[in-house]
């Protein structure tokens, strides 16, 4: 299945930290205004990108609030509530909702394996706690070590409130495994930037893009070779992606997690890929 429209392109958003790592609130602000000057049609905070399994359930509805407060006017703002458990992440949903967001997306439970029946039990309990909400499951087994089986995809689909998907490291032949059985309406995105221009083919509306965050021209054109330069600058890391930004003249502060600083070689990989698609 294709489909006829441009691709969306949704913008995972870094989040900065402190040396001291606390969040740094300014340089985070500083990175939601760049991205809402992207021209692109979303926004997806305190995803992987934004570093989220490091932060506690306070700091994260701090910052949903901030992303929507700098957002809402300009794009829509996706806010990742996914945590370990339900109780988590109910308190997270309480957050996106007190600070105006409208949609939310939910990984699965991660760390220990869950049976397909606990899954289809929890985001049962999660669609009934978001009622009124736009809700979004996030696939990601490489990082939750719990995946959404095709027929579990077509439950999820079903519930009242779930409206998409976001599915990450996984071949795009799923995508349209997934289209082959939700509705015409239920939206998938793929985690995969590199693929943006290729994911119709599959069934899918477009991507949620970490690259985008800080290099966001390419993904508003239609040129592979661009896409790839920046993808292939930025690798997926997010201490890249903050090079790329303060070359470019953002505050983005530092990560909170383990992530090690580009090397020479990189540094200026990214800074000959700004120079060519910034």
């Amino acid at each position: 299945m294709s489909t006829a429209s441009a691709p969306e392109v949704i913008t995972a958003v870094p989040t900065a930290f402190a040396t001291d790592g606390s969040v740094d609130m300014e340089s985070s602000r500083a990175i939601l205004e760049f991205v809402g000057a992207s021209g692109n049609e979303g926004a997806f905070v305190l995803g992987t990108t934004g570093e989220f399994a490091a932060l506690s359930v306070a700091e994260r509805n701090e910052l949903a609030a901030l992303a929507v407060e700098v957002l809402r006017e300009r794009m829509r703002v996706i806010v990742h509530v996914g945590g370990a458990s339900l109780y988590e992440v109910k308190q997270l949903i309480d957050g996106a909702r007190a600070a105006g967001a409208t949609e939310i997306a939910v990984l699965t439970p991660h760390y220990l394996p869950v049976t397909d029946g606990a899954l289809l039990e929890f985001f049962t309990a999660v669609n009934d706690y978001a009622d009124g909400l736009r809700a979004f499951v996030y696939v990601y087994q490489k990082r939750a070590n719990n995946f959404v089986s095709v027929e579990l995809m077509r439950s999820i689909a079903g519930l009242s409130n779930f409206v998409g998907a976001k599915v990450s490291e996984e071949p795009l032949e799923l995508l349209a495994e997934y289209r082959a059985v939700v509705g015409d309406d239920f939206v998938i995105y793929t985690g995969a930037d590199r693929d943006m221009l290729r994911v119709a083919d599959y069934g899918a509306q477009g991507v949620v893009s970490g690259v985008s965050s800080v290099l966001p021209k390419p993904f508003r054109g239609s040129s592979q070779a661009e896409i790839d330069v920046a993808v292939d600058a930025i690798a997926g890391d997010m201490e890249r992606m903050r090079t790329a930004l303060e070359l470019q003249g953002v505050s983005a502060g530092t990560s909170r997690m383990s992530i090690a600083k580009p090397d020479a070689d990189a540094v200026a990989a990214v800074r000959a890929a700004v120079e060519q698609v910034g």
